[in-house]
């Protein structure tokens, strides 16, 4: 309420003249449940820069009301304060999480049911569907998301010339990345792989669809492709020495895997792939001990 350009544009059982009378509406409904610890939940819907044509205050209010209803955040106290500090549109919704009741508001797994919600309102009104993470804003992201797009970009990078995994984990290694192979228990079926960065480990799934397993020895194999297809160029041109024909396999680098006869590397799909290297074997146990779950 107090940062500039800020507009409290609704409140329900809560006086929103000043601050100080906001508070003690607060904590006088709060005295109810007085052992509920984080009481007050903080909440932030916002739109993209495409979509401020189709809002206005009203309507912002409106969608707030439909928000908190699917979120169950119902018969309680509430401010609902816009902000124009950003290119984005977006409101702040403070709610009092004793209820009117005096009952405690879950928020467990809020974050999961607010992607669901937030999906769907955006899809039901028309509101702008971003496509990949080009117009992310990555300097206002912490935590475990500002890893995750980090990663992503990185790994997106060495991907594009890569044609093995042996040249990916040297081009990722230089990034200070690590890749873990995630192998099913007790048997050699690769199950996946996860990406090490500054303690951080996230699997590849998590980063980005393009970046699991199968994607990403996908990008491989038709790099490798490309790249054999142009050397065989070379090689019919007179370019290449014949001697320089010989290449490793796409799937060069990947624990104990063996390198295969070339036409069959090229003809045959892609396999999963079946041993993994005793060090990232120790590695994976020493990040579990430590309660991080691939």
């Amino acid at each position: 309420m107090q940062k500039e350009q800020a507009i409290v544009l609704h409140g329900e059982g809560v006086r929103t003249h000043d601050v100080k009378s906001a508070i003690h509406d607060f904590n006088a409904q709060r005295q109810m449940n007085p052992e509920l610890g984080k009481a007050v939940g903080h909440l932030v819907l916002s739109w993209s820069s495409f979509d401020k044509d189709k809002l206005s205050q009203k309507i912002m209010v409106e969608r707030a009301a439909e928000y908190m209803a699917k979120m169950k955040i119902q018969n309680t106290q509430y401010l609902i304060v816009e902000h124009r500090d950003t290119n984005q549109p977006h409101i702040h919704i403070l709610y009092n999480r004793v209820d009117n009741a005096g009952k405690s508001i879950s928020d467990r797994f809020q974050k999961r049911i607010n992607q669901k919600v937030c999906k769907e309102m955006t899809m039901k009104h028309g509101y702008y569907m971003g496509k990949g993470k080009t117009l992310v804003n990555r300097a206002r992201l912490k935590g475990i998301d500002k890893a995750r797009y980090e990663l992503a970009g990185q790994i997106k990078m060495a991907s594009r010339s890569a044609v093995n995994w042996k040249q990916l984990e040297g081009a990722l290694s230089s990034k200070g990345i690590g890749i873990i192979y995630k192998y099913k228990s007790g048997t050699n079926q690769m199950q996946g792989i996860s990406f090490e960065k500054d303690g951080t480990v996230l699997k590849g799934s998590k980063v980005d669809r393009s970046m699991s397993f199968p994607a990403l020895d996908r990008t491989l194999r038709e790099n490798f492709q490309h790249q054999m297809a142009v050397r065989r160029r070379m090689l019919d041109q007179g370019i290449l020495p014949p001697a320089q024909e010989k290449m490793l396999t796409h799937r060069y680098g990947l624990p104990h895997c063996r390198e295969e006869n070339l036409l069959k590397d090229l003809m045959d799909p892609v396999t999963q792939h079946d041993t993994i290297n005793p060090n990232l074997r120790r590695k994976q146990k020493r990040k579990k001990s430590r309660g991080l779950h691939l």
